[in-house]
């Protein structure tokens, strides 16, 4: 019987496994010779230390090019002049998306420039290896990325809500209630959960070791201790349940495999959606509510740089705009406007000497609008 104000969900049954593999069609691309060319430039990166992942999402932008190429009859490296790359970018961006729920949107510029930064590696490498006499996309100038902030954070109320949804009573609820604390504990990325092994837990000294993650660097990061309880708990009570054979890897599907990154995020998905959340993303919205939580909880900046694993400080200083909270109440409290301050009694805070205020309005003053 439901409880007063609970909703009736409906969760999906684990699906069956297919038996066999499954078999690959033909690939359309595989006899251009710029396809053969592209595998190649792929196989020195790989050679050079370029992680798989990388190599993935650069693939499926160089992929479109040679597409787009072979549509208008260039099959060599030689035929890409920088008029022709200046002509693709003009077509990505009045590109229309042709179907689903954003047919007849254009591109985003994040996309665009994803779709055009792999062509400048691409034949720069080219031009390098003498395969072409100069590189066509050197002077290429991309799409300049807006600096956005993120769309939406979640509440500590609605964290508490999706980790509530996951059913600790089975082996698969168990595994996702430890994955979704150790997301919104630790402010790990999805593939970096996915690449966790049992051994990258430390217990004793409550740490998580992230080997080789983004930008192949490892660190380490301190996990908390309800997180680590539910972790410990799914390691004895679930895990043994789920595993097919021996495996290192800390978190594995139903069928007994290591879980993907695409897994990890559509489970976080699926808990939002349970928990009534419809705001977009999914586990970077835990990574980002932690982070953001812990800023207005007095967390130092550049600690937040270490935790989530930010090359530049500069990243990290998004999460400085987001935390609205604590600036909101520094200005309830010390605005001279506010409604709470009684109209006799002096505005608190220090008094700046003359010399001092007409220092500051000056240097206001020469603020550009």
């Amino acid at each position: 019987m439901l409880r007063k104000g609970q909703r009736l969900k409906t969760r999906r049954p684990a699906a069956v496994k297919p038996a066999g593999p499954r078999q690959r069609a033909a690939d359309p691309l595989a006899h251009l010779v710029l396809t053969r060319y592209m595998e190649a430039h792929f196989e020195a990166m790989l050679v050079t230390g370029y992680s798989a992942d990388t190599v993935r999402a650069r693939r499926q932008a160089i992929r479109r090019f040679i597409a787009w190429c072979d549509e208008r009859g260039l099959s060599q490296p030689g035929d890409i002049t920088k008029a022709v790359l200046e002509r693709y970018q003009r077509y990505l961006f009045y590109y229309r998306k042709p179907k689903g729920r954003d047919a007849g949107q254009p591109l985003s510029l994040g996309s665009q420039f994803g779709a055009l930064a792999p062509l400048k590696t691409w034949f720069k490498w080219l031009a390098r290896e003498n395969h072409i006499l100069y590189n066509p996309a050197s002077e290429l100038d991309l799409p300049k990325l807006p600096k956005h902030l993120p769309r939406s954070i979640l509440s500590v109320q609605e964290v508490e809500a999706i980790l509530c949804e996951a059913d600790p009573s089975t082996p698969y609820g168990l595994r996702d209630r430890a994955m979704l604390e150790l997301l919104y504990s630790t402010g790990l990325r999805r593939m970096e959960v996915a690449h966790l092994a049992q051994y990258d837990v430390d217990a004793n000294r409550r740490l998580v070791f992230v080997r080789e993650g983004k930008g192949a660097k490892d660190r380490v990061v301190p996990i908390g201790e309800r997180a680590l309880a539910w972790l410990e708990r799914y390691l004895l009570e679930a895990r043994p349940q789920l595993i097919a054979g021996e495996t290192p890897a800390l978190f594995v599907t139903d069928y007994g495999e290591a879980v993907s990154p695409e897994f990890v995020a559509s489970h976080v998905k699926r808990y939002m959606e349970f928990a009534g959340i419809k705001k977009p993303g999914a586990t970077h919205l835990l990574r980002h509510a932690m982070a953001t939580h812990m800023l207005e909880a007095g967390a130092d900046v550049r600690v937040l740089q270490a935790l989530l694993g930010h090359a530049q400080l500069n990243t990290t200083e998004i999460y400085t705009h987001v935390s609205i909270e604590h600036l909101r109440a520094i200005h309830d409290a010390t605005h001279p406007a506010r409604m709470q301050r009684k109209q006799d009694a002096p505005a608190e805070g220090p008094r700046l000497d003359n010399a001092t205020r007409r220092a500051l309005l000056q240097a206001l003053a020469q603020e550009p609008e």
